[in-house]
């Protein structure tokens, strides 16, 4: 299980930085790339915001849980 717990915890820190990605995006911090439909767009900081929380806390709840040893 610890291959598992490993890969979850990869995919929710991709989901934090993604997350921050879009922040960024849609408050139009970071301007890249430049064609973007997200850029300045208050609605991608929203769903950027969502999904780093949603990333955080799997995170934090992978490493927290306790497994049984053998």
């Amino acid at each position: 299980m610890g291959i598992v717990k490993t890969l979850i915890s990869i995919v929710a820190i991709l989901a934090v930085l993604m997350g921050l990605l879009w922040i960024g995006q849609g408050l139009g911090i970071i301007m890249w790339p430049a064609s973007s439909f997200m850029l300045a767009d208050r609605q991608w900081a929203y769903n950027g915001a969502i999904l780093a929380a949603v990333g955080l806390l799997v995170f934090v709840l992978v490493r927290r849980s306790g497994g049984v040893s053998q």
